[in-house]
């Protein structure tokens, strides 16, 4: 119970990784807030959860607009006294050539990817700095690090977290709250299909939560403020 008595707000709860984290931060005892655009999906996630005795809020949110984060933070806030972790991860991915992207495209990647984590890392750290302590985990991609064929517009806003991961782990330190930025590979999620056409293995959703769990659970005098996240054996 790594976990036990933390409050984490989590996006893009609803699926694929951030499901995933949401039942690995259940089963380590964290009390949970879990969002996302769709409210029916959430719901069933959390009554299967509220059935094992978690303690689950239930604040749906599209983080790409700002009134919707704000009353999601606050609703966290409201109903627990407190946010120890704030999970960002909800996301969206179009892979194109920058040829044939749309500004509408450009928009709406910027808008989910980046400009919501923004927002919400924004209203979470004035509860967080008035605690003096705190957890942010940013689920990144290796896309951040590295070019993507076809995928610039989506690697440029993983790039622009890193930039962001990194210069809030250094504004934030001094409050006692951690940033950490987490970089997977190839996820079996709605992003892939469990195996690359070349036969590769690629990362299954558990494996991430598992990095966010320890990410939020190191000793408080430690912090990790990047987790690259790669098969061991990917053939």
């Amino acid at each position: 119970m790594r976990l036990e008595g933390k409050v984490a707000v989590i996006t893009g709860a609803s699926r694929g990784i951030g499901k995933s984290i949401s039942e690995q931060f259940a089963r380590e005892g964290a009390m949970l807030v879990l969002s996302a655009r769709t409210r029916s999906t959430l719901d069933a996630i959390a009554e299967k959860l509220r059935e094992t005795g978690v303690e689950v809020l239930v604040q749906p949110a599209d983080v790409s607009i700002e009134r919707d984060v704000v009353a999601l933070i606050a609703a966290a806030a409201r109903n627990y006294g407190k946010i120890d972790i704030l999970v960002n991860n909800a996301g969206i991915g179009i892979f194109k050539p920058v040829s044939e992207t749309g500004t509408d495209e450009f928009d709406a990647l910027f808008d989910v990817n980046m400009r919501g984590v923004f927002i919400a890392t924004r209203e979470v750290l004035r509860h967080m700095v008035e605690q003096n302590d705190g957890t942010i985990i940013n689920i990144a991609s290796l896309a951040g690090k590295n070019p993507v064929e076809n995928g610039a517009v989506y690697a440029a806003t993983k790039w622009a977290l890193l930039g962001f991961s990194k210069s809030i782990m250094l504004e934030m330190r001094k409050h006692n709250i951690r940033v950490v930025a987490i970089y997977p590979g190839s996820v079996d999620t709605e992003f892939g299909s469990g195996h690359h056409p070349d036969g590769e293995k690629i990362l299954q959703a558990d494996d991430v939560a598992e990095a966010a769990v320890l990410a939020a659970s190191l000793p408080p005098r430690a912090m990790m403020s990047e987790i690259d996240l790669r098969p061991t054996n990917p053939k």
